[in-house]
């Protein structure tokens, strides 16, 4: 058997590697549980079901507020804990009760993929770094990512619950206020649930705002704003004593590929070059 864990703020990430079935009835975790399969099987025996999951799946491992049992059959697997009130942060709805997951596989193979790719990213680009974690914007964006993947792959009760209000309240001035407290607070964690309470709309309403008017989201937007204080500080930078990465992390970019991808699609250079010019 092996275990590790690696953690840093809202999430933390375990490995695990059994050569044996394990069979195991336990409390309610009060996080979300995620798992992705690599091997083996595992199956969910809670309430009297018999649910099998096997290699390639990532899925619900128990509603947070729920005992659990079942049995790890010789697997190795990833677990993606992490806290409720990231729903919440990046729900698409607001309302008086709080966003609860209703099912445990993903609704779509796409949507299966999606969420373990965000596990893995998390995972290997985030804990696994001594350096990333150490960046609070870096980790909790990444932290927020993974929530939105959940609701984005799994079933829940914020899906498809949309008001006709949301589509009025998606105007020009909404657009202006979310965008001035964007670029005023680019440096902070922000969800989706602040840029609605700054906008004084719901969530849903901001995000019909960004589509309506800017054919974009207002994280999409965010991202683009960090993008560019990036770019200002490598044009700044001295490259002697700072590097790419330092400023990537430093603007809540973990993934140096997609930081590179990302700035290159926007300036039409890699960020090292850009780093290293010549004055």
């Amino acid at each position: 058997m092996r275990i590790s864990r690696r953690a840093a703020g809202p999430v933390a990430m375990d490995r695990l590697d059994f050569g044996y079935t394990m069979a195991y009835d336990a409390h309610d975790l009060g996080r979300v549980c995620l798992v992705s399969m690599h091997a083996g099987t595992l199956a969910d025996l809670s309430g009297g079901r018999d649910e099998v999951f096997g290699p390639g799946e990532t899925f619900l491992l128990a509603p947070p507020d729920q005992p659990y049992q079942g049995e790890v059959r010789a697997a190795r697997y990833t677990i993606a804990l992490f806290d409720t009130a990231l729903l919440e942060a990046v729900a698409p709805s607001t309302g008086k009760r709080p966003v609860r997951l209703t099912g445990a596989r993903a609704v779509t193979p796409a949507a299966n993929r999606q969420l373990a790719a965000a596990v893995a990213y998390v995972r290997d680009h985030v804990l696994h770094d001594p350096v990333a974690c150490t960046h609070d914007l870096l980790v909790s964006t990444a932290a927020q990512h993974l929530a939105a993947a959940t609701l984005a792959a799994l079933p829940h009760t914020a899906r498809d619950t949309g008001r006709r209000a949301d589509t009025t309240d998606a105007t020009p001035d909404t657009l202006r206020r979310a965008i001035a407290f964007i670029e005023s607070h680019a440096d902070q964690d922000l969800t989706l649930t602040q840029l609605a309470a700054a906008a004084h709309v719901t969530p849903r309403a901001l995000q019909y705002a960004f589509r309506r008017h800017l054919g974009t989201t207002p994280l999409a937007y965010l991202r683009r704003v960090r993008l560019d204080a990036a770019h200002r500080d490598l044009l700044a930078a001295d490259p002697r004593t700072t590097t790419v990465t330092q400023i990537a992390m430093r603007w809540g970019f973990a993934h140096p590929g997609h930081f590179a991808a990302h700035y290159r699609d926007a300036y039409g250079t890699a960020p090292n070059t850009t780093l290293q010019r010549q004055p």
